[in-house]
């Protein structure tokens, strides 16, 4: 699990520091997300905090992801499917290769495609400010 020394979650360290109230439903939000691995879309969010609190409605959910979306805590990614999914904004660099027959989202990073694509900027008479990549595809062989 993704927590601070005191506990709290790495996503509710940040509402805090960026001035949010932390009520009961938006720390479980939070924490859900914290410790996602995957890019879940609302509607998973919503099973996995129902699942910790029967409580919660789907429309907290969705005003507390556009909540941190605005803070800049979550980033929307689209990756197809005609569901927006999210991905906390502190991870770092990293780049997605998204499996069109599954939908799974992999991570990775690749020093030698940023540095490529800081000369391309360059030798189009840009600095480099931000870099996304999103590659779409599917395994060798067919359908998994």
């Amino acid at each position: 699990m993704d927590r601070t020394a005191d506990g709290a979650s790495r996503i509710e360290r940040l509402c805090v520091e960026r001035g949010l109230k932390m009520t009961g439903q938006r720390r479980l939000i939070a924490r859900v997300l914290s410790e996602s691995e995957d890019h879940p879309d609302v509607e998973e969010l919503y099973r996995r905090a129902v699942a910790l609190d029967s409580k919660v409605s789907i429309a907290t959910v969705y005003r507390t992801v556009r909540l941190l979306e605005e803070k800049g805590i979550l980033e929307r990614r689209d990756f197809g499917g005609g569901r927006a999914r999210f991905d906390p904004a502190d991870r770092g660099q990293h780049h997605h290769l998204i499996d069109v027959d599954t939908g799974k989202v992999i991570e990775f990073s690749d020093a030698e495609h940023e540095e490529l694509a800081r000369a391309i900027a360059a030798r189009l008479g840009f600095e480099l400010v931000q870099l996304r990549l999103e590659l779409f595809g599917r395994r060798k062989g067919g359908k998994a």
